[in-house]
């Protein structure tokens, strides 16, 4: 059995990567620091980021909006979420958020931590003083399809 130690992070440490979908990830608790009980990072927003429907089949996920606002969209279902709303959205749920306001950040957790092999394929590591990567959804749909991680299920529904 393996041993794990604590992980402590400041504000703004972690490793910051360009998601190829959109926004900037922080990466506060990685699979390998939690022993693969869950992934937790910080997702940072602009106005109009959007994801296509999709689901993770082997991983349960929760969004804890921080600031801003998202339209989310959950097995057919629209609602909005505002700054200190959660959502938590079973496995094999199709869902999809847009963002709604100029910025919004959000702490997401998947559990289990199994899906880091796919945000990893499908990112970038922030360079300080480079501009943001664009969105290549071909990559993501890549990663997704390499990792099986999260299944593109249809279009944004917005």
């Amino acid at each position: 059995m393996e041993t794990l130690t604590a992980t402590v992070r400041e504000a703004g440490q972690g490793e910051q990567r360009w998601f190829c979908g959109g926004g900037r990830h922080t990466w506060l608790a990685t699979e390998a620091e939690t022993g693969g009980a869950f992934l937790a990072f910080e997702d940072a927003l602009d106005l109009g980021k959007v994801t296509p429907l999709h689901i993770h089949p082997d991983a349960d996920e929760t969004f804890y909006l921080l600031e801003g606002e998202i339209a989310l969209h959950i097995a057919g279902e629209q609602r909005q979420l505002g700054a200190g709303g959660i959502a938590v959205i079973p496995r094999g749920i199709p869902h999809a958020f847009m963002v709604i306001s100029p910025q919004a950040r959000m702490l997401c957790l998947q559990t289990p931590g199994s899906g880091e092999a796919f945000y990893k394929l499908a990112s970038e590591p922030v360079v300080a003083g480079e501009p943001a990567i664009p969105v290549d959804f071909d990559r993501v749909r890549a990663a997704a399809a390499q990792t099986h991680a999260i299944e593109i299920v249809g279009p944004p529904p917005f």
